[in-house]
């Protein structure tokens, strides 16, 4: 959808719609497609009930953007372009895009927020896979120290690494599915796969600050100056979780404001056939309810 703002090659994209405005946070790994995804576009679908919905899109790094840690994407450019709405919005924030999306809601005056399979406790992730991605960043450090940027193909191995079984069964299964859920899984393969490489400094922040150090869980994460306490978090929170998820598990969530526990993956609590009756429609009437209180 057309962009209407942009800051260092990111984009705020528009999905129209009328009523008050919902900002989707998506992470910085992966392309935001996930969002939109052909006729399993949760964007298209709200933007149809009374809400205006607009997508960050990261885009695709630029050099400077290299130096630019997970904080500083919120500092240089999430802050500003919801800044460049013009009034409040409502922050919907999806896996690290919802991490990013809680330490923006105080600084940003936002009115809500939702928290989609969202990490915070980074220490609530099993210590076998932390230390799977800790040996998976010291051997990709020197390539990132060298190109400033982590390439998709070491993150890919990192969300493998979290669950080898499901990644080897999932292919198996393709071999028995019909045309359409073929298709479906053929996009979101191509989706899981493609997207810009992350910043040097955000992969760095990512992998020791947060999986190493777990800094957000413990009060240390420092944003726009400030540490980002979920106590000083006034604001309606919706916390929406996975009880089945492998990459971001139930555990490692804020744990704060209204909780909706789901038994839908990572991927298909957003896309799933069952994401509409699962997430989209309690999600809709959530911000519906909480939009009646201003």
């Amino acid at each position: 959808m057309p962009p209407i703002a942009t800051v260092r090659h990111a984009s705020l994209r528009d999905y129209g719609g009328e009523g008050p405005p919902v900002l989707f946070v998506p992470s910085l790994i992966n392309p935001p497609t996930v969002l939109d995804l052909g006729e399993r576009s949760l964007l298209r679908w709200l933007a149809g009930r009374g809400r205006r919905v607009l997508l960050l899109d990261w885009g695709w790094p630029d050099p400077g953007r290299a130096g630019l840690s997970v904080a500083g994407h919120v500092e240089e450019i999430l802050l500003p372009l919801a800044a460049a709405l013009g009034e409040p919005v409502d922050l919907v924030g999806y896996c690290l895009g919802g991490t990013m999306a809680a330490a923006a809601a105080r600084p940003a005056g936002a009115r809500s927020l939702v928290l989609i399979a969202s990490p915070w406790r980074f220490s609530a992730f099993p210590e076998e896979a932390r230390t799977r991605l800790a040996g998976l960043w010291q051997g990709a450090r020197p390539a990132v120290e060298a190109l400033g940027v982590l390439p998709m193909e070491a993150l890919q191995s990192a969300f493998w690494s979290l669950d080898p079984g499901r990644t080897v069964a999932k292919f198996e299964a393709f071999a028995t599915m019909g045309a359409e859920e073929a298709r479906m899984f053929v996009a979101l393969e191509d989706w899981a796969n493609d997207g810009p490489p992350l910043a040097g400094a955000a992969a760095r922040e990512l992998f020791e600050d947060f999986f190493a150090a777990d800094r957000p869980g413990r009060g240390e994460w420092r944003v726009a100056g400030e540490p980002v306490a979920p106590s000083d978090l006034t604001l309606p929170t919706y916390d929406i979780v996975s009880t089945t998820d492998r990459i971001v598990p139930a555990g490692t969530a804020m744990g704060r404001g209204d909780r909706l526990a789901l038994a839908q993956g990572h991927v298909g609590m957003i896309v799933g056939s069952r994401a509409r009756q699962a997430l989209w429609e309690p999600l809709a009437g959530w911000l519906s309810r909480t939009a009646a209180k201003w």
